[in-house]
């Protein structure tokens, strides 16, 4: 059996016009009248908090009929099999998202046709529990024919139809509950509540191997985008998500994705992005006239101007699906707004040593609750522009501590950019062998680390024979705080001016959107965002390499010492 292609390459195209964004699924005629029965039994059933108690007839956009028709439509009779699996469905709030999923769980109970079929309706906290339920129970009680059919068990939050012995259940979400369970189908609220969860992939995994005994399961995420950069299972399923869209990839997952195009979400200076103009709003509101209005929005929009620039882009992150990067917030570092357009994908160390002629390191780390960061930055031998690339150490105990962080922390080690170790000396050595590796291929030009705690390091190195007394001048102590000002200054100019590329690490996006500006008379600090579990060790480490590089070394070979106020180890 061939699979569906459910990419919608064009969705730009499509979106700016108001189309729908469902591909073009190959329905034979009775998979259409499949589909077209679904879509009738959903339309019956009625909202029992709007005025007038509309039916979804009347109260809901063809783009959730997209969805029910997809799921009820893709079944294949001859090959038993679902051809559409999964929907991935990003919408921001205010488009009844969770009053639609609750009624689309209830019409496939009544469409089901298995004995004592299991459904799943799991929302991420107990207040959108009791909402989804809400909205299931308040459409049975307004029917007659409902009440004699469905048993409702409030007490289990529970909905069995006496016909089939068929039942959804609406519950939170609890990796400890969903281990090991067999479904029908479930739906999955507000998936990006579920990112920082360091359990929520597991759970979702257990859940994809629940399906596997009914050819008919599916499985539906429905949610809008995070408040903060996506981490974890919510970033995973995304990237999957748009990959399908793009054509990038094949899957059985329906991708319906309310996002702005890119030159709109993300072109313009900070605070003059396109997003801001109401014209674009009705591309990702596709229940605009229904449960909210336009109007409504620029008057909310306007309201949270108010409050400031935090507030605007917490704003702009649920009512637009503005997803949240580097330059969210009033008082990011400047750099942080040429971060993005200076990556150099697929730039590696082993690229940056064979083309440049000289490297400098910045090292930087502090505690056990801190990352331990390496800068590597070169010279490109032909062009003159600096290169970045980093690596960065966590100690295992963090993931602990910092359990809200742990799934964006395990991403970061995924991609090979973070080394989660049960000891720091691990790290510390990793660093020498790095910094070696660096002096031996001869480009090495001088290692900066901050002054204070890093005795360890610098021991290591003089054992290898780096800044010993034979290699005077090579490995510095880098003046911090606010002597840091020019040097922050530098890297500032150098990203607008695009003389500065990096490798587009995801964990250095990350530190660039933690770092935050604090003026100190006519200088400024660099410190992270007030949260203890933000982190911008890396990027100081890359300050401490641009400190060294902007001396304008000769190419590597010789030392180098300190007339930058900086202060040599002995």
């Amino acid at each position: 059996m061939l699979e569906w292609d459910l990419s919608r390459r064009d969705w730009v195209e499509r979106i700016r016009a108001g189309r729908s964004l469902l591909p073009d699924l190959p329905f034979t005629q009775a998979q259409k009248t499949r589909a077209d029965h679904a879509v009738a039994v959903f339309d019956c059933l009625k909202l029992a908090d709007v005025p007038g108690t509309p039916t979804m007839a009347e109260a809901c956009g063809d783009w959730f009929r997209d969805i029910v028709r997809a799921i009820h439509g893709s079944w294949d009779e001859a090959a038993q099999q679902r051809m559409v699996q999964e929907v991935f469905l990003l919408v921001p709030k205010k488009n009844s998202k969770t009053s639609y999923a609750a009624l689309f769980m209830l019409a496939t109970l009544l469409l089901n046709e298995r004995p004592r079929a299991k459904f799943i309706l799991v929302a991420p906290t107990q207040d959108i529990t009791e909402m989804a339920f809400a909205q299931a129970t308040g459409a049975i009680r307004l029917s007659p024919a409902l009440l004699e059919r469905v048993h409702v068990q409030d007490h289990l939050k529970k909905l069995t139809d006496r016909k089939t012995g068929a039942h959804v259940e609406i519950m939170t979400f609890d990796p400890k509950v969903l281990t090991g369970q067999k479904h029908n189908g479930c739906l999955i609220d507000e998936l990006h509540l579920l990112g920082n969860l360091p359990r929520a992939i597991g759970a979702i995994g257990q859940l994809r191997g629940g399906m596997i005994a009914y050819p008919e399961s599916f499985l539906i995420f429905t949610t809008t985008q995070s408040e903060r950069a996506p981490v974890g299972v919510f970033k995973a399923e995304l990237g999957k998500a748009r990959r399908i869209r793009d054509g990038a990839a094949k899957g059985r997952t329906l991708p319906l994705l309310y996002e702005l195009p890119p030159d709109i979400q993300r072109g313009g200076r900070r605070g003059e992005e396109p997003w801001r103009d109401p014209k674009y709003w009705a591309m990702v509101t596709p229940n605009a006239g229904r449960s909210i209005t336009l109007e409504r929005l620029q008057r909310d929009f306007e309201e949270a101007k108010t409050l400031g620039e935090d507030e605007t882009m917490r704003w702009a992150s649920q009512h637009l699906n503005v997803e949240m990067g580097t330059t969210s917030g009033s008082d990011v570092w400047a750099g942080a707004e040429y971060w993005d357009q200076n990556a150099e994908p697929g730039l590696t160390l082993d690229a940056i040593k064979a083309r440049c002629d000289v490297v400098m390191v910045g090292v930087d780390g502090g505690g056990l609750d801190d990352l331990f960061g390496l800068a590597v930055l070169g010279r490109d031998k032909v062009s003159r522009v600096w290169l970045l690339w980093v690596r960065a150490w966590a100690h295992i105990g963090v993931l602990e501590r910092r359990k809200s962080e742990a799934a964006r922390l395990r991403d970061f080690e995924a991609d090979g950019d973070l080394v989660v170790v049960d000891r720091f000396e691990d790290a510390f050595e990793e660093v020498a062998d790095i910094v070696e590796d660096l002096h031996e291929a001869g480009i090495l030009g001088q290692v900066g680390l901050d002054p204070y705690g890093v005795d360890i390091v610098v021991d290591d190195l003089k054992r290898r024979g780096i800044g010993d007394e034979r290699d005077e001048g090579r490995v510095v102590g880098v003046s911090q705080g606010y002597k840091l000002t020019g040097t922050v200054k530098i890297a500032e100019v150098r990203l607008s001016d695009g003389t500065l590329k990096h490798a587009g690490q995801p964990i250095m996006e990350w530190c660039v959107g933690n770092a935050r500006i604090e003026p100190r008379g006519n200088a400024v600090v660099v410190t992270k965002a007030a949260s203890g579990t933000s982190k911008i060790d890396p990027l100081m480490a890359a300050f401490n390499a641009v400190n060294l590089m902007n001396s304008n070394p000769e190419p590597a070979g010789s030392v180098y010492t300190g007339e930058r106020g900086l202060s040599v180890f002995g």
